[in-house]
């Protein structure tokens, strides 16, 4: 089986799965390096995990490996993915939400003959809405019901001034496109991003989002309307550690980079 090379960016929940997937099992894919906005603890993971790879800034990761996978906070995606497209890789991004607002990272994979990949993440029948599109779609719908402390710290509830502290019964506390969702919950919903990449687009998407104290699941009920077939999904997925996360979104990335060396690969 020929080896592939892997770098990750961002050590929390999600990178550090990973990265101990790829030590135990890895499937034909080597970690080669990581980066992480805390070198120091990063190092200190990595030792205590046996785990013998370099931890570099940024922009050096397409230097060590031919994927680089984008597991960071929002706020560092175009440092991450910008360096490995100019360089050609491909690269796996979680925060698709950032991807709304760097646009222009999809025409700089072309120039430079990069690829954008963006897993499934906590969704489920991605593949009939990409198919879908293929014909005409006409409405893609999705709610999202998080417990409040999944949505806590989001901008677009600090400025509304709406303090999860407070809620006590199923409150919808926003109502628009995927592309604003993107802007307004970074960190929360990045769900919306890859329907609407995957679908009718970021402008055309409707999102609704619920803070909902009666659920313990992260619970997105997704409807398309289309000419080729009408279906509707729900999918309740069990938070991580980290509120914001599913357990779902690290096993997703990792069947995502399992497809790049599988011999028999399954779905669109």
């Amino acid at each position: 089986m020929t080896q592939k090379s892997v770098a990750i960016a961002g050590l929390g929940t999600i990178g550090r799965k990973v990265a101990l997937w790829l030590r135990d099992h890895g499937d034909g894919l080597t970690l080669r390096a990581v980066c992480s906005g805390d070198a120091a603890k990063a190092e200190a993971w990595l030792a205590q995990e046996r785990i013998a790879v370099p931890v570099v800034e940024a922009e050096a990761l397409p230097r060590h490996a031919e994927i680089v996978v984008e597991a960071a906070p929002a706020a560092a995606f175009a440092a991450i993915v910008r360096p490995a497209l100019e360089a050609g890789r491909i690269v796996m991004v979680l925060s698709s939400s950032a991807l709304l607002l760097h646009d222009d990272l999809i025409a700089l994979a072309s120039a430079r003959g990069g690829r954008i990949i963006v897993p499934t993440g906590a969704l489920l029948g991605l593949d009939a809405v990409v198919a879908a599109a293929e014909g005409t779609i006409h409405r893609v719908r999705m709610v999202t019901r998080k417990p409040p402390r999944g949505l806590d710290g989001a901008p677009y509830l600090k400025q509304h001034g709406i303090d999860m502290s407070t809620i006590t019964s199923p409150t919808r506390v926003f109502a628009g496109s995927a592309r604003e969702a993107a802007a307004g919950f970074p960190a929360n919903v990045n769900v919306a991003a890859t329907l609407s990449l995957a679908g009718i687009g970021p402008d055309r998407t409707e999102v609704e989002i619920w803070a909902d104290p009666t659920v313990t699941r992260n619970i997105h009920r997704i409807t398309v309307e289309a000419d080729a077939a009408n279906f509707t999904m729900e999918i309740e997925g069990v938070p991580s550690e980290n509120p914001r996360t599913g357990r779902l979104t690290p096993l997703s990335l990792i069947a995502a980079l399992k497809r790049q060396t599988a011999p028999l690969v399954i779905g669109t």
